[in-house]
């Protein structure tokens, strides 16, 4: 089958980076389904994971998200069934979904909602387990909650969910940090209630709420940690997604600020007996857009399902000026 793989980290403006290869159809394990995916999209995570990658003579097939259409299913699978449309964020620690097939575990696959494209799905799986797990698993959120949160880069992948599924099923004031124009215009239509500056991050964020947010969401958390302890009140939460090395958490202690780590891979990594909670927050946040309560947070379609699709893919969103997220979707999805 065809795909698009990488045989060790290069720059992004390297053609060689990313290549159209040839591999082998993907065995079935016995709870795997076969997906032909129709449209996959880009994050952090596959442009980190691309330029970081050891040389072998072997092609790492990269690619989180993606939607399309079962093909097969393993012998234990008792969850879907051929021709079944779905979505999902597969597990990082087997080949991706940038290929024409891919093996996924049914337990991190759902259906996809019927109300989008597979290209308008592929946009939002990552990012919104992601958003799930820190408001309802990380933060112990519910319908009751109340209080504060703020959503730094709530223009990206990744807060633009949270901040819609916060506002939907929680009674959290959401403030996000944005600064350029189209951010500032995209975070307020995912439903933020005030906007905060992160090149003032203390001075913005005290000004609407000068006693000290409940919650907040940090997706780059170098160098602010100083500034996260003037702005939490005691006893708030944090929730970290990235990994700055050497990261100092001690300007927390005093005032008793929980720091968190979300990472949405270690249900499959680890093979945790709870693993089906992917497939049943997918399930869940699938219903709320069909009723119209997320929208997907598609803004950029790219046509060209291959490596030069994907270079380009890569190349936006390493940028880091991108607003929304970047899918990749074959002509006829």
């Amino acid at each position: 089958m065809k795909a698009v793989a990488s045989y060790r980290g290069l720059p992004v403006e390297d053609p060689e980076c990313l290549r159209d290869v040839e591999v082998p159809v993907p065995q079935l394990r016995p709870r795997d389904v076969l997906v032909r995916v129709a449209a996959v999209s880009v994050n952090p995570a596959d442009v980190k994971l691309r330029a970081s990658l050891t040389p072998s003579d072997q092609p790492r097939v990269l690619g989180f998200d993606a939607a399309g259409t079962v093909e097969a299913v393993g012998p234990e699978v008792t969850t879907l069934a051929a021709g079944d449309e779905v979505w999902y964020a597969g597990d990082v620690t087997r080949a991706g979904s940038n290929a024409e097939l891919q093996a996924v575990d049914e337990r991190v696959v759902a259906r996809k909602p019927e109300s989008l494209s597979f290209a308008e799905a592929a946009a939002l799986p990552l990012t919104t387990i992601t958003a799930w797990e820190t408001l309802f698993e990380r933060f112990g959120l519910d319908a009751s909650s109340r209080g504060t949160l703020l959503v730094l880069g709530g223009a990206g992948g990744v807060g633009s969910v949270l901040v819609q599924l916060a506002k939907e099923l929680t009674g959290l004031r959401v403030l996000v940090s944005a600064s350029r124009p189209e951010s500032r215009q995209w975070a307020t239509a995912m439903g933020a209630d005030a906007l905060v500056d992160h090149h003032d991050l203390v001075a913005t964020t005290l000004r609407e709420v000068p006693d000290g947010l409940d919650y907040l969401f940090s997706p780059h958390s170098r160098g602010n940690i100083e500034a996260y302890a003037r702005i939490v009140r005691p006893f708030g939460h944090i929730t970290g997604i990235d990994e700055p090395e050497g990261l100092d958490l001690l300007p927390l202690k005093s005032r008793s600020i929980a720091w968190h780590w979300e990472f949405m891979f270690t249900r499959t990594m680890y093979g945790t007996p709870d693993m089906i909670r992917q497939k049943e927050l997918l399930e869940d946040v699938a219903a709320l857009v069909d009723d119209k309560r997320i929208r997907t947070t598609m803004t950029t379609t790219i046509d060209d399902f291959g490596a030069a699709g994907l270079r380009e893919a890569h190349r936006l969103v390493e940028s880091g000026h991108v607003t929304g997220k970047v899918v990749v979707a074959r002509r006829a999805a």
